[in-house]
């Protein structure tokens, strides 16, 4: 059944939220499957478990700790989401956008939204971080918009533009991080997917035509409302594997092995985080 939520519920939260740390941040961090190690580097933090937040929805897969940590990274103030939730595990596409709901009523102005994802571009290879550029919606194609329903022109436009979609000046700036630090950092568009189920050949051979380079299950829909409430937003995919058009008898695609990859890309997508926040703290 589809949710819509009040402002008056945005509000509940994050009162709660404000109720309940010192800290105002201004950036916003959501952390996908296996990356959730990067929550370990925020100073003088405080945490509070998503099941304690009003109208908060809970993860349900290995790897989303499912808490906020609310702290300092690289002398930028912060709310870092330690897990999401995602469409496939049942809950309406309003509820898997609620966090994003709170951080802009909080005052979040940047959103960095992270996740492991299936190489597409043949030229990847697992353990790399891919800048988004751009996404492909197939979710809101076919009619699952978390902007589905009633909208409230304070949270946001009727219609909001999504041809920058990705912040410009926050991925110049990642380059320049990325360069600066050695982190190889490849660019690129994510498509974004329903799931549960990993992709069939046929899939794959589709999606690199429509010009994907990655391929996910969460994100689009976060990205959508963040932009909606006109945050800015950076977005890195982790490789955890690279997909095949034709795969190897035996050949299978697992949840472990994406979380095995995390292990890789954690210290890189760390330094490349810390990076652009240094400079959006200056």
């Amino acid at each position: 059944m589809t949710q819509f939520y009040t402002r008056a519920q945005y509000e509940e939260a994050a009162d709660y939220i404000r109720q309940r740390t010192r800290h105002r941040p201004k950036v916003g961090l959501v952390l996908g499957s296996g990356l959730n190690p990067l929550a370990d580097a925020v100073q003088a933090a405080q945490s509070i478990p998503y099941h304690d937040i009003p109208h908060f929805p809970q993860p349900t897969v290995e790897g989303h700790v499912g808490r906020l940590v609310l702290g300092q990274l690289a002398g930028a103030s912060v709310m870092v989401m330690q897990g999401r939730v995602h469409f496939y595990e049942g809950y309406p596409m309003q509820q898997v956008v609620f966090p994003i709901r709170v951080m802009q009523v909080l005052g979040i102005e940047t959103l960095i939204v992270t996740n492991a994802a299936g190489g597409l571009n043949p030229t990847f290879r697992a353990g790399e971080l891919m800048l988004i550029a751009d996404h492909i919606n197939f979710m809101g194609m076919a009619g699952f918009s978390p902007l589905l329903g009633p909208n409230d022109p304070e949270l946001g436009p009727r219609f909001p533009d999504m041809s920058q979609a990705y912040d410009p000046e926050l991925r110049r700036l990642a380059r320049q991080v990325a360069r600066e630090g050695d982190i190889p950092l490849h660019e690129g568009v994510y498509v974004g997917l329903g799931g549960p189920s990993f992709e069939t050949p046929a899939d794959i051979r589709f999606l690199r035509l429509i010009g994907a380079d990655a391929v996910g299950m969460s994100t689009v829909p976060e990205v959508t409302v963040a932009r909606h409430g006109r945050l800015r937003v950076l977005g890195v995919s982790g490789i955890s594997n690279v997909l095949q058009a034709e795969p190897q008898p035996g050949q299978e695609t697992s949840h472990e092995e994406v979380l095995l990859a995390g292990q890789q890309i954690v210290p890189r997508l760390t330094a490349l985080i810390l990076g652009v926040l240094a400079h959006l703290a200056e």
